[in-house]
């Protein structure tokens, strides 16, 4: 405990103290996706959490690769020149081709230019020719010629696993460019390596024998008798139906599928079709689970979601018994346990990310959601899928394992050799991992050195983040292209008549940049001292911000009066959307001065630098004070125009909506419930079903967080009291069918929780 609680505090102090890029390692079962959860709940960061496949991405709460950055699928050659022999098969893309992409919303352009950390899950799918693309992607966006256009990336997979998929026709080209497939091989991490930091304590297993036995597969170090040891758990006649909670391991598909169907087809009883609740945006290609899933009476299933409640019934991958079913409702039985749960219908997010107008904070929008009893048929399931999976009992089949690395993830998957069957005799072939993968490996820092560049790399983040702060030169050449787009522009264009506006506020910045510059000039003497003197840095950082801020403050204001302005300008789109850019970068670079000062504060006293200590009440009002105060001001001044029929929204590149932030989902519908909204306007607003917000519902009621009265009305509750007055069943069914229409599925529901009300 005391390695991996060392570890994972490097992970969190590098990412929230320093700009340097990490690579997060460790073997199945380690806490990787524990620690991913820390981290997003601590940084203080403009936080992008990306995966390479959508299904990856929506278990990571992200978005995948290519819909964050806009990249088409097919190879990327990090060149500016296509070759003549490409095939007319294949799809590559180079610099100069991949350009035509970038031309992005303008959400999407402000996301990628406030993002300050960007994490990549399940890193050991992705390929180098992707990552290249998408540094490429972010320093044309960005204007940054530095890696990633100078976004710290925190990588998160092992590559022990399972590799990239590469065609062999596409390696052909790409073997040009690339030593190897696996991400490090791309030239952004050859030029730039990541600090390696592996997990190590393994929370999975806890028998020594396995760990060792698991730790010689994954380094190609097995042994004789290691491999005589596995195989005595070999049973080729394996019957199913004699071992119960067995869950059969293959390499394909069609294997487990044809597994699945034929023992649910063998159960006796009524199949039950359950269909998905899909609301607004959730493409199918990203589904978690089949639209419709077919269950009986008896079926084996396995849980694919951690309890969310309080109880804690079940994790991801947890294996139980149907005991009764219907569309409204599945009961569970875990028979070792002597326990019977009733399950919940689970929701999946889509999201995307936009920048909060006011704050710059990037922030998660759900478009749509897709709801599902968090279970699948589980007498069999590929390996591929068993990744991140956890069993007690497992019949493996790798008598066809077809890629490095399929063996020890399959049998990684198990707590203890105790509950290990195989299929057949565990051969040497797929069990050999990428040799450049355990070169690699050897990169690993030491505790030592992960010590000394903490150290150096936190004293470097002050520096850099004092630096940038005050770099404007981006923010000056944007405000040079904007007063040079009015010489092109026609003369009777609405843009016209406020050359002279533009011309005052471009050289408002002149005329304080060159000074901001020597203020970078005298950073650079503090900081390269044999030692940093914090009470002289914060003396002269305390005397530049009196300086500056107000010219700055001020340009804030009249842009924002500007906007006001435009807004209720016909035919001025064009015009407004150069504005809304402006606005970005320029809100953007005094929230970057009001966190620097923070910052200095915080490292002055000694403090953690985190999402708390980085933030304040001025800083997340900023924009919405100056607004209010524009708004006033700007009625009082130009009161004709106010008063005049307009669209705000007329050039909105996004809709108002309300976001919601990334929580418990029980905990959104009960803060919802108490601002007084009916559970149809939570589920307009969460973009869910009726039936998903009354089952929050009735699980509030059993928590005793909602009283029933205030949701049923009372001569109803009399009358489902009579009802429920002598029921002992478990599942709800038979009341339903005696009662019909009289209750309804979801009153019947609420009831019952009320009744067993913690």
């Amino acid at each position: 405990m005391d390695n991996v609680s060392t570890t994972a505090d490097y992970v969190l102090k590098f990412v929230n103290q320093t700009n340097r890029s990490v690579f997060l390692t460790g073997k199945a079962g380690t806490g990787k996706t524990t620690l991913l959860k820390k981290i997003i709940e601590t940084t203080h960061k403009n936080t992008v959490v990306v995966a390479p496949t959508g299904i990856a991405a929506l278990n990571a709460g992200g978005v995948t690769i290519h819909s964050m950055f806009q990249l088409p699928f097919g190879g990327f050659i990090p060149d500016a020149i296509f070759e003549n022999d490409f095939s007319n098969n294949l799809k590559f893309e180079n610099k100069n081709t991949l350009r035509r992409h970038f031309r992005m919303s303008g959400v999407k352009k402000a996301v990628i230019q406030n993002m300050e950390l960007l994490v990549i899950d399940e890193v050991s799918m992705l390929r180098p020719d992707v990552l290249d693309a998408m540094d490429f992607m972010m320093q044309s966006v960005r204007k940054k010629k530095v890696p990633f256009g100078g976004v710290q990336v925190l990588f998160i997979g092992d590559l022990l696993q399972l590799p990239p998929v590469v065609k062999d026709e596409e390696w052909n080209i790409l073997r040009k460019y690339y030593a190897g497939k696996f991400f490090f091989h791309s030239q952004v991490v050859q030029q730039n390596p990541p600090l390696y930091l592996e997990l190590s304590k393994i929370f999975r297993q806890d028998d020594d024998m396995f760990i060792d036995l698991l730790d010689s597969l994954r380094n190609n170090t097995i042994s004789a008798a290691q491999r005589d040891a596995l195989n005595q758990y070999v049973q080729p006649n394996f019957d199913s139906k004699k071992h119960e909670g067995y869950i059969i391991l293959t390499t394909h598909n069609h294997k487990a599928n044809s597994i699945n169907a034929q023992e649910l087809d063998e159960l006796e009883g009524k199949e039950v079709l359950l269909r998905a609740d899909i609301v607004d945006d959730f493409p199918d290609k990203i589904y978690p689970l089949d639209a419709e899933m077919k269950l009986k009476k008896g079926a084996q299933v396995m849980f694919v979601k951690n309890d969310l409640s309080p109880e804690k019934n079940f994790f991801n991958g947890k294996m139980g018994i149907v005991k009764s079913v219907s569309k409204n409702e599945v009961l569970v039985e875990f028979p070792e346990e002597k326990k019977v749960i009733e399950v919940e219908r689970f929701e999946w997010k889509n999201i995307r990310y936009s920048v909060n107008e006011s704050s710059k904070e990037i922030e998660e929008e759900v478009l749509g959601t897709f709801t599902q009893f968090p279970l699948k048929l589980a007498w069999a399931i590929t390996v591929h899928k068993s990744q991140g999976l956890t069993f007690d009992k497992a019949a493996i089949d790798v008598s066809q394992v077809f890629m490095p690395g399929q063996a020890y993830v399959a049998l990684s998957r198990l707590r203890s050799l105790n509950g290990l069957i195989l299929l057949s005799p565990l051969t040497m072939n797929g069990i050999s991992n990428d040799r450049e993968v355990m070169q690699y490996a050897e990169n690993k820092c030491s505790d030592e050195k992960l010590a000394h560049e903490l150290q150096l790399d936190t004293q470097n983040f002050l520096y850099k983040s004092l630096t940038n702060t005050f770099d404007w030169a981006n923010l000056l050449q944007e405000w040079r292209n904007h007063l040079y787009s009015y010489k092109t522009d026609a003369s009777r264009s609405p843009q016209s008549l406020h050359a002279l506006w533009a011309k005052k506020q471009y050289d408002a910045l002149d005329k304080i940049e060159p000074l901001s510059q020597k203020f970078i000039s005298q950073l650079h003497s503090i900081f390269h001292k044999e030692k940093v003197d914090l009470d002289f840095l914060q003396e002269r950082f305390t005397a530049a911000y009196n300086y500056f801020m107000p010219v700055l403050d001020q340009m804030v204001y009249d842009l924002l009066f500007k906007m006001e302005e435009v807004i209720r300008i016909k035919k001025a789109k064009g015009f407004y959307t150069e504005l809304v850019e402006l606005e970005n970068l320029q809100i953007k670079t005094v929230l970057d001065l009001m966190k620097a000062q923070k910052l200095i504060t915080v490292v002055l006293a000694g403090h953690l630098i985190s999402k708390d200590t980085l933030t304040s009440y001025e800083i997340k009002t900023y924009k919405g004070t100056i607004l209010q105060a524009v708004k006033e001001d700007f009625k009082e001044k130009r009161g004709t125009l106010v008063e005049e029929e307009i669209d705000e929204n007329r050039y909105s590149t996004t809709k108002k909506e309300k976001k919601i932030l990334k929580k418990n989902t029980f905990e959104e519908t009960h803060e919802m419930w108490l601002e007084n909204n009916s559970i149809e306007a939570i589920a307009i607003a969460r973009k869910l079903t009726k039936q998903t917000v009354a089952g929050h519902i009735a699980k509030l009621i059993e928590a005793g967080k909602i009283e029933i009265k205030d949701v049923l009305p009372s001569l109803l509750l009399e009358k489902l009291e009579k009802a429920f007055y002598g029921y002992k069943e478990e599942s709800l069914n038979p009341l339903k069918e005696k009662y019909g229409a009289e209750f309804s599925w979801d009153e019947l529901k609420m009831f019952k929780a009320s009744l067993n009300r913690v």
